[in-house]
């Protein structure tokens, strides 16, 4: 009996997450995500190192953003945004392949833009098996509820370019002084350049590397498909 009450009580909880967790991608498909599990973190480490970080958001709908940000993202985050289903398997095998030949270096990942929109969307930074499952179940239900026009548009209006600063418009107002539909092919590739490491790496005060880093960008920009 004990033994079935328990199995009972789990068997509860997975049910309740499965119908909880659909019922939010589903909210999400139609209400901007009013803040982020990422965001929270943020706070807490700020307060742990002394620092009032402070968020600094604001949502603006995909028609009133560049399409200069959308080309620069998927031209240096995700080329083959338009073409997979959450998941790019020729690229995850290639970081597999580099990460077993180079043990014990930095790691190389794979992850798609759908992946980034569902963990920073719903989960937190980490590499431990639990949290790249959620990532992937999250991954999928967003790809079949939301569509490619939805995580792009989440995903520029919620990743994090700067210290305490979370969204393209917030981005646009504070490194260039304009709104997000007003950013050029550049400013967008370097907003886009810096995504990596936006902590440490400026899109006002690049380095050789993110401008480098920026012409690769811009030179895919033009052959890119985005979401129209």
């Amino acid at each position: 009996m004990v033994v079935f009450s328990i199995l009972k009580f789990f068997g509860k909880v997975v049910l309740y997450f499965f119908l909880s967790s659909i019922a939010i991608v589903v909210l999400y498909k139609f209400v901007p995500p009013p803040i982020t599990p990422i965001m929270i973190i943020r706070q807490f480490e700020g307060w742990f190192e002394g620092k009032n970080i402070g968020i600094r958001k604001q949502w603006v709908p995909f028609e009133k953003i560049s399409k200069n940000v959308f080309r620069a993202v998927v031209s240096a985050e995700d080329a083959k945004f338009m073409f997979h289903k959450g998941f790019d398997w020729d690229a995850i095998q290639a970081a597999r392949r580099y990460n077993e030949l180079r043990k014990g270096r930095k790691l190389r990942g794979a992850s798609t833009i759908s992946m980034q929109t569902a963990k920073n969307a719903f989960l937190w930074h980490g590499r431990n098996y639990v949290r790249k499952a959620l990532e992937a179940y999250f991954t999928v239900l967003i790809e079949y509820i939301w569509g490619k026009k939805r995580i792009i548009e989440v995903y520029v209006n919620i990743i994090e370019f700067g210290e305490g600063i979370y969204g393209v418009q917030s981005a646009a107002e504070v490194y260039f002084r304009k709104n997000a539909s007003e950013l050029t092919q550049r400013e967008a590739a370097l907003l886009a350049a810096v995504l990596p490491n936006p902590r440490r790496w400026s899109p006002v005060a690049p380095t050789p590397y993110i401008e480098r880093r920026v012409a690769f960008i811009q030179g895919r920009m033009n052959s890119v498909v985005i979401p129209k």
